[in-house]
């Protein structure tokens, strides 16, 4: 992360491509349809009731409908999804950048990190993810509703995930139930920032 942030521009981009080079399937991976929970119920109503918060460390708590997060000014990019395991694949996510959310809700001064709350419970955990204010800032950080031009599918995460574009694939936290700003990541999960990070020894920061 030093690394990174001392080479690079803190708001390089990762790199885009044209639409053709969008792969003609985009595999799921870890979660692919979550049975716990009420998200069962949410996939039979088609998400209509689903509700996004964006909560913590911030002037004024949010809640949001996919409806409201649809309607929100959305940036589309065609990027490359590296996962860990040593597959990729190329699609065209599209939502509202993160900042727009954090913006609207005013991050309080001692806000340092931004937690990804999931829907899906694996082994007995919430999956959650991490980052700090520098990714949850960047451009290319967005709160995805479309694959592809089409409503994100559940292998993919329905109805929102994270695509967090500079970091390896396990970062881009899928069924998104809540955004919330956080001083600390002691006490969070496992206190390393994120579910595999937690469980597996995955570094915090996945940087690419």
């Amino acid at each position: 992360m030093g690394a990174h942030r001392f080479l690079s521009n803190r708001e390089a981009l990762a790199p885009e491509y044209p639409r053709s080079a969008v792969s003609p399937f985009f595999r799921g991976n870890g979660s692919t349809d979550p049975q716990n929970g009420d998200y069962p119920r949410h996939v039979e109503e088609g998400f209509a009731n689903w509700r996004l918060e964006v909560r913590g460390l911030v002037d004024t708590p949010l809640s949001f409908s996919i409806e409201n997060i649809r309607k929100l000014p959305a940036r589309s990019q065609v990027t490359r999804h590296d996962c860990v395991e040593g597959w990729s694949a190329i699609g065209e996510w599209t939502g509202p950048q993160l900042s727009l959310l954090l913006d609207e809700a005013g991050l309080k001064p001692e806000a340092r990190f931004i937690v990804f709350r999931c829907a899906d419970n694996l082994n007995g955990q919430d999956y959650y993810e991490t980052v700090d204010l520098v990714d949850a800032y960047h451009p290319q950080t967005i709160i995805a509703h479309s694959l592809n031009g089409e409503p994100l599918p559940v292998r993919n995460g329905a109805p929102l995930r994270m695509r967090i574009e500079r970091q390896l694939g396990y970062k881009h936290a899928k069924y998104l139930t809540a955004i919330e700003a956080v001083a600390s990541l002691d006490g969070i999960g496992g206190g390393q920032g994120g579910y595999w990070e937690d469980r597996a020894g995955y570094q915090w920061y996945a940087g690419i």
